[in-house]
């Protein structure tokens, strides 16, 4: 296996041979390396069940769980290549500094639920609650985000462009049947979704088979499209002024 070490000041791939059990994960043998050829070796992760998220990086250069890719789906003999996930900034080995994307959290805007009905309770459809119950389902692995081009390729970007994780997030809030807030401006400027060309780089490596092109991504472009260059609906805003 050969692992990426280094930090922001430069680094290389250095060769290491292990031998892989039966059923074992990317991530196991990481450990085992850690444990009998470089202890320092720096790589994040928690539950190893898939579930948090921590362990992303590139796999023989696809964006991977180290916790779900098993040694055994690589042809024997084949060498694997583990390395940084590419778009957040490098702080050792595999580790990187994902903390752009807690700054985005913290831009959009809370849960706001309607007033309850007169009995107290709240009340709502099945359908519409089922609507945004597949978004609830992010892992926060930023796989997403490290595919995106937008960001990928051109940092510079990230000042402009919230990324696809977090059109996933205002997908699910603005399709909350309770919700109230309305964040179709902060959508089309401060998240930038106008940069999003729709590739599906993102969909196809979400680890929850999250569909965040077709059912987050371009709906929100609908409502921005509806409430900013619609002609109709300006012509009407017009004329009621």
């Amino acid at each position: 296996m050969k692992v990426f070490r280094g930090d922001s000041s430069g680094g290389e791939f250095v060769d290491y041979t292990v031998d892989a059990d039966e059923g074992q994960v990317v991530l196991d043998v990481i450990h085992t390396i850690q444990a009998t050829q470089a202890s320092d070796l720096a790589v994040r992760w928690n539950c190893k069940a898939g579930k948090c998220g921590s362990c992303s990086a590139e796999v023989n250069g696809l964006p991977k769980l180290m916790c779900m890719t098993r040694v055994n789906s690589f042809r024997p003999g084949e060498p694997i290549t583990v390395a940084p996930i590419k778009t957040f900034p490098l702080i050792k080995d595999l580790v990187t500094d994902v903390s752009f994307n807690y700054g985005v959290a913290k831009e959009i805007p809370a849960f706001r639920p309607r007033p309850p009905e007169a009995d107290g309770r709240y009340r709502m459809m099945q359908e519409d609650i089922e609507r945004g119950q597949e978004f609830r389902k992010c892992i926060e692995c930023f796989l997403c985000q490290n595919v995106c081009h937008v960001i990928r390729d051109h940092p510079d970007n990230k000042p402009r462009f919230y990324g696809p994780r977090f059109f996933v997030r205002l997908a699910e809030l603005e399709m909350h049947p309770l919700d109230t807030e309305d964040r179709t401006e902060l959508i089309r400027k401060a998240a930038g979704i106008g940069m999003c060309n729709i590739t599906k780089c993102c969909t196809e490596v979400c680890p929850e088979d999250i569909h965040i092109t077709d059912n987050a991504i371009i709906p929100l472009k609908e409502r921005v499209a509806d409430r900013f260059y619609d002609p109709f609906r300006w012509i009407f805003g017009k004329l009621r002024a």
